[in-house]
């Protein structure tokens, strides 16, 4: 991971760590080598999961697991959460799977769980190409961006069971923030 890779990171989690609660129970989609856990110190987060289709394998971070798979698919079926986070993953998973996350979402998540999802304009992909022909950038699977458009996160999930708390755009507008809670 290239230092412009770590900087657009770190903002991230800085941006959605303000919106995870002390002793929450973390399950990070797309948690590559599992980074969040260690900048979620200072929250004391309960031991946690996270998974990655680009680990090589299943391995403990800390008290963490991180399991190498999908969401979800390779979760335990029994675990819950009280908070789900996925930082820069939609636009790299197909509207199709998406379609089934509210109801994982659901019932993965406890009473008054919360859905933090980051989730950058389809212009940041040109952006990212440029960045990454300069190698300023690793650019993680660019190849799986499809043009994914911010406003179909409101469209994934139902309104009766999840209800929006904040939507807001950072990393100078080219990046949305979008926090729900689990209506009970």
């Amino acid at each position: 991971m290239k230092y412009v890779d770590r900087v657009l990171r770190n903002w991230r989690i800085k941006v959605a760590s303000q919106f995870v609660r002390t002793n929450d129970r973390i399950l990070d989609i797309g948690c590559f080598d599992g980074y969040l856990f260690s900048a979620l110190k200072d929250k004391k987060i309960q031991p946690s999961i996270g998974v990655d289709p680009l680990l090589q394998e299943t391995t403990k971070k800390d008290e963490h697991l991180l399991f190498s798979g999908f969401f979800p698919n390779d979760i335990p079926k029994n675990e819950t959460f009280d908070c789900i986070i996925m930082l820069a993953v939609l636009e790299h998973i197909p509207r199709e799977q998406q379609q089934l996350f509210n109801a994982e979402f659901f019932r993965f998540l406890n009473t008054s769980g919360r859905i933090i999802i980051t989730v950058p304009s389809p212009f940041v992909d040109q952006i990212l190409w440029v960045l990454k022909k300069m190698r300023l950038i690793d650019g993680m699977s660019l190849d799986e961006h499809y043009g994914f458009k911010t406003s179909e996160v409101y469209t994934m999930l139902d309104s009766r069971q999840f209800k929006l708390l904040t939507h807001k755009k950072f990393q100078l507008g080219l990046n949305n923030l979008f926090v729900f809670e689990k209506i009970n």
